[in-house]
């Protein structure tokens, strides 16, 4: 396996001032002017101020990802949710014009056909897009989408539930829906519905705003629907929604008979007549939930050692971030829900969030951010920050390979076999069951955006229609219809990141097949990783999944053939 070295160092300043920092529009301003008024009088010439944008755009890019993450770290804080504001409304929207000459003056340029048509293909392939979808009136709503969708985390981050007289988030709580107490269950799943169910206005209203915004984004752009203007703004240049439909359709073939038989083994297992919400994730009366940690720290340490023994380089990317502090890992409140990791350009190490509560999910959320934070270290290396902006159908593959690579090494959370089984059964059955949500989230977004004047009782009902179709019918809701009408409000991605979900499965796809070529040959499998991985945003979807040694292919014949490999592992497991 390649030998590669994760201490990363600061991208050192040539343009911009070492002790530069982002404050207003009227300090930045004077270096775009410069970019934009300089004469490109060679291929040398062009190539550096190619290089000295870069460099502008990683130390602005990296500003406005601190602002972000300081303000999910504490939602409570108003001073940093109006330092993020700030810089998006105040600086974006001023960026936006410059970005466009800029795009304009290399294209125009005679020398950009003279640049290394492999590393820039994609790149300019991008610019062309960008070129083509800005609009002068989009600005101010951009800046107003950015903060407006901020405020879900707002929202959901002051969402507690008391259990035992004690308070808990609602992913802290999440915790007591594992245990053999079915009493205990129905209590808290009825406790955190009743909570999600007193914001449901709130998030319904601020989900018809965004709507509504991103409609006239889309319309100003001259797309008939935020779908279509979307697809292209995300560089979908390698499949059309056509594809998507098809995915959805092999999902509901060949997936979802599967994700009832696991519920159906789960029920008996559970020696239950009805299954009912609160069931899904629980354990049979004696036997404890899966504890594969305590504490935020015990997790990174475990995690450290588990990367390690799958690679040291892996081992150490964790190990650097660690050093820096470039983690957050427990639940706590006023925190934002989810997790990320989030990339920094300039500083090279990214910084890892998420809501920890000791429960099995929380590793598989570690060591999924952690892919992502490996994909961050290995793309470092790329001359450009623009090279290093990869698609995100590959980072998913990074991260969800992680988790299919590391079950090898679980033993380090486990030190009972059985224990270690169930952990592996519950991974494999969740990359399985996953298929079905992602289907249904991406499904009611395509809906939801054909249809963009819809009332709340329409999205509702569709809501509903497509839920259906995608689940089991094993599950019994009888009593909480009230609350599955709403559960779509549990996935920020609605919000925060319209139609980015749909890479989850593509990219679950790649890392079960991944995964397969690991089975046959792990020194090989991981060199292919790491390598497609190097490439960053250098190549388009088929070029990267060929170079980790798999194929960019969701047809429903490829769909069967990699569902019937995680079958046949997961009857290996339970022998």
């Amino acid at each position: 396996m390649s030998v590669l070295n994760a201490a990363i160092k600061k991208l050192p300043r040539q343009f911009l001032p070492e002790d530069f920092v982002v404050t207003t529009w009227e300090a930045l301003q004077p270096y775009f002017e410069e970019l934009k008024q300089r004469p490109l009088t060679s291929l040398e010439v062009l190539e550096q101020w190619l290089k000295d944008m870069s460099e502008l755009e990683a130390v602005i890019s990296e500003d406005a990802c601190w602002r972000q993450i300081r303000m999910t770290c504490d939602t409570t804080d108003k001073s940093l949710e109006e330092a993020f504001a700030y810089f998006c409304m105040q600086i974006q929207p001023q960026l936006q014009p410059y970005a466009d000459a800029l795009n304009k003056k290399l294209m125009e340029s005679e020398w950009v056909k003279a640049l290394d048509q492999q590393e820039y293909a994609t790149y300019l392939r991008n610019v062309n897009k960008q070129i083509k979808l800005f609009r002068e009136e989009n600005i101010p709503l951009q800046a107003e989408l950015s903060v407006m969708a901020q405020q879900y985390g707002a929202i959901a981050g002051k969402m507690t539930i008391t259990v035992n007289e004690q308070e808990y988030t609602l992913q802290q709580a999440a915790k007591f829906l594992e245990s053999d107490n079915r009493a205990l269950r129905e209590e808290v799943f009825r406790k955190t519905a009743a909570r999600r169910l007193a914001d449901k206005d709130a998030l319904d209203q601020l989900y018809t705003s965004l709507i509504g915004k991103r409609q006239q984004v889309a319309v100003n752009a001259g797309y008939a629907n935020y779908r279509d203007y979307k697809f292209a703004e995300l560089g979908r240049f390698d499949y059309t929604k056509e594809d998507c439909f098809q995915f959805h359709a092999a999902i509901k073939e060949h997936i979802v008979p599967l994700t009832q038989q696991i519920l159906e083994k789960h029920k008996q297992k559970l020696g239950l007549d009805t299954l009912k919400p609160w069931d899904t994730e629980a354990e049979p009366a004696g036997i404890k939930p899966l504890e594969p940690f305590q504490t935020g720290e015990e997790l990174i340490n475990k995690a450290i050692q588990c990367f390690d023994e799958l690679g040291p380089f892996f081992g150490d990317c964790l190990r650097v971030m660690k050093q820096m502090g470039r983690l957050d890992l427990e639940s706590r409140k006023g925190k934002a829900p989810g997790g990320y990791n989030c990339p920094l350009a300039e500083t090279g190490v990214p910084f890892i969030f998420m809501n920890a509560a000791g429960q099995m999910k929380d590793l598989t959320t570690m060591v999924h951010e952690g892919g992502h934070a490996v994909h961050s270290f290995l793309s470092h290396h790329l001359e450009l920050s623009a090279f290093k902006e990869y698609p995100m159908e590959i980072a998913e593959v990074a991260s969800m390979s992680m988790e299919l690579f590391t079950m090898d090494h679980w033993n380090i959370f486990f030190d009972d076999a059985a224990a270690l089984r169930r952990a592996r059964m519950q991974q494999l059955e969740r990359a399985i069951t996953i298929f079905p949500w992602i289907a249904t989230i991406d499904k009611f977004q395509h809906w939801i955006y054909e249809h963009p004047q819809h009332t709340v009782a329409e999205r509702t009902a569709k809501w509903l229609e497509i839920l259906d179709e995608f689940s089991p019918a094993i599950t019994d809701w009888s009593g909480l219809e009230d609350y599955r009408a709403i559960t779509w409000q549990r996935q920020l991605h609605l919000f925060e990141v319209p139609f980015y979900y749909i890479e989850y499965g593509i990219a679950q796809l790649g890392a079960i097949a991944m995964w397969k070529q690991y089975k046959e040959n792990k020194t090989q499998a991981l060199e292919n990783y790491m390598n497609a991985l190097r490439l960053g945003n250098t190549r388009t979807l088929p070029e990267l999944y060929k170079a980790a040694g798999i194929k960019f292919d969701f047809s429903p014949a490829y769909v069967k053939e990699l569902v019937a490999f995680v079958k046949t592992e997961m009857e290996k497991i339970a022998e």
